[in-house]
């Protein structure tokens, strides 16, 4: 409802974006604890995973987080963790099996395959966000970071009518339609040859920049994928040191096949909005503080925090409307201090007159700003 009267615009054009945030946590008792992968310390650490949906403005390029769900693993979730691990430690085999396929093998359909609990755990959050939201806000994309960048989320994106825009591991087995002529027999081929990151087709190139000794080139191609279905709309961003030759890229796709490069990678960009909202909630909002540990705590404690987070950009809309350096802490030192004040003047035996009430009001207020430009009113 707060979403709805003070935060969505008809003419907005909102992307669909997720991602998990960890929360780190010490102790034994909390709910759903295990070891989470952090970006930030570059390892596993103890604490809560949370996923998260959110919506992100392209007008006003800011996100707004719409629901949150803890993520807990299953036991057999883990042991199957643990086993793929274990697998990779270990040495492979040197026997040696016989040359060509295994007799009375068949080619499973892709889009049958195996569901991951991953893929079961996104389907539901995106089916209730998506009833949430309908009427209100009009999504045409969802916006997904590299770990959901496969096959199976690509069918669910398109089960609910939207577009999936992600990254693929940079050795993805991408390959051009096949051109050739039918060879007379069988089923006509409709991959041909793989493509080569280092060596794509002069056409393909839709823009070079050169920034210092970066070079940046842009390119975009249908390709086929051996997990998908259909053919994916792919941009390749290769960036080259002029004087190394030392090369790296990034593989983004997206199911629109009819969508230009510029929007795919300005989208990508887009959706790092979201770990703006984490850093708020842990910075501002107190989420890596609280000490919860039953389900039911855990949950109002990230949802109020990510609550917040709305509150905050509204207040701060109009803060900065008279004061464009105000920032969060401003905005929470003005609430602080009006409240400190009009507590104060209710010990007082005679409240004293509207002026000077104003005055005491925008003084003390100011008094934790980080910049100190007074406010004009009061936000209690």
């Amino acid at each position: 409802m707060f979403f709805r009267q003070h935060l969505s615009r008809a003419d907005a054009v909102s992307l669909l974006v997720g991602d998990e945030g960890v929360v780190t946590k010490a102790g034994k008792r909390t709910y759903g604890l295990d070891r989470c992968f952090a970006s930030l310390y570059g390892t596993p650490v103890p604490g809560l995973a949370c996923f998260t949906l959110s919506l992100v403005s392209v007008q006003a390029r800011r996100s707004l987080p719409r629901r949150g769900e803890q993520v807990v693993r299953s036991a057999a979730e883990k042991a199957a963790s643990k086993a793929t691990a274990d697998a990779k430690k270990q040495k492979p085999s040197t026997a040696k099996r016989r040359p060509g396929r295994p007799k009375g093998s068949k080619n499973p359909p892709k889009a049958d395959g195996t569901r991951p609990p991953e893929f079961c755990r996104l389907t539901g959050r995106l089916d209730a966000l998506l009833h949430l939201i309908a009427g209100v806000v009009s999504v045409r994309s969802v916006v997904l970071d590299g770990h959901c960048g496969h096959h199976n989320a690509l069918q669910r994106a398109q089960q609910s009518n939207l577009h999936l825009m992600s990254k693929l591991r940079c050795d993805a087995a991408l390959s051009f339609p096949s051109v050739g002529p039918y060879a007379g027999r069988g089923p006509r081929r409709t991959d041909g040859d793989k493509v080569d990151d280092d060596n794509l087709p002069e056409p393909d190139c839709q823009e070079t920049t050169v920034e210092g000794h970066i070079q940046t080139r842009l390119s975009q191609r249908q390709l086929l994928h051996k997990e998908c279905v259909q053919p994916v709309h792919v941009v390749i961003i290769a960036q080259t040191h002029l004087r190394t030759q030392a090369r790296a890229h990034v593989v983004l796709f997206s199911s629109d096949l009819a969508r230009a490069y510029a929007p795919l990678v300005d989208y990508d960009g887009l959706r790092c909005q979201i770990e703006c909202n984490f850093l708020d909630t842990k910075k501002y909002w107190v989420l890596e503080d609280f000490m919860n540990i039953t389900p039911t705590g855990i949950t109002n404690a990230a949802h109020l925090s990510l609550f917040m987070v709305h509150v905050a950009y509204r207040l701060c809309t109009e803060v900065r409307q008279r004061a464009p350096d105000s920032s969060v802490l401003d905005v929470k030192a003005d609430c602080r201090g009006s409240k400190y004040v009009e507590e104060t003047i209710k010990m007082l035996p005679e409240k004293p007159e509207p002026i000077l009430f104003a005055k005491i009001l925008n003084q003390v207020a100011g008094l934790g700003r980080i910049h100190a430009t007074q406010p004009s009113c009061s936000f209690s």
